[in-house]
């Protein structure tokens, strides 16, 4: 599998892996005491995360667990959820996205790897905005508590 442009993403590094099937799969990288996206559901898509490095913190449906490595989430459409990195280092996890598709909101929501500050720009008050106005359009529907 070819990694394919990468990008800042709220704080957090996806690496998206050239796929041939119907699903999106990427390799994030959360560094530590990253806050994650807000609470969300999708409608359409099944979503897994799969911890290979660290440990990252899952609220889901409003039960809060840590996932450590090996362990993995399973979120069928109209789970609320999101996750954090609370820990003193980074984690790395794999992400899918099941049909294809979730993979465009990365993309226009990122910034490229390449570009200065790029970790930083993703928390920008201005990508935030964007995320919370645009969220809906990748079927990413906010769930604010």
């Amino acid at each position: 599998m070819k990694t394919e442009q990468e990008f800042w993403v709220l704080g957090n590094k996806i690496s998206p892996l050239g796929i041939s099937g119907d699903y999106d799969m990427v390799v994030g990288e959360t560094p530590p005491n990253t806050p994650g996206p807000p609470p969300h559901y999708h409608k359409g898509f099944n979503e897994v995360f799969l911890v290979l490095e660290g440990e990252m913190e899952f609220l889901v449906n409003g039960e809060l667990n840590t996932i450590k490595k090996g362990d993995a989430v399973d979120l069928p459409p109209a789970t609320v959820h999101t996750f954090a990195n609370k820990s003193d280092v980074s984690c790395r996890w794999v992400n899918i996205h099941s049909p294809k598709g979730f993979l465009q909101f990365f993309k226009e929501m990122g910034i490229p790897t390449e570009e200065a500050d790029a970790m930083k720009k993703s928390v920008d008050e201005s990508i935030i905005k964007k995320v919370m106005e645009k969220a809906a359009d990748h079927d990413m529907h906010i769930q604010m508590t």
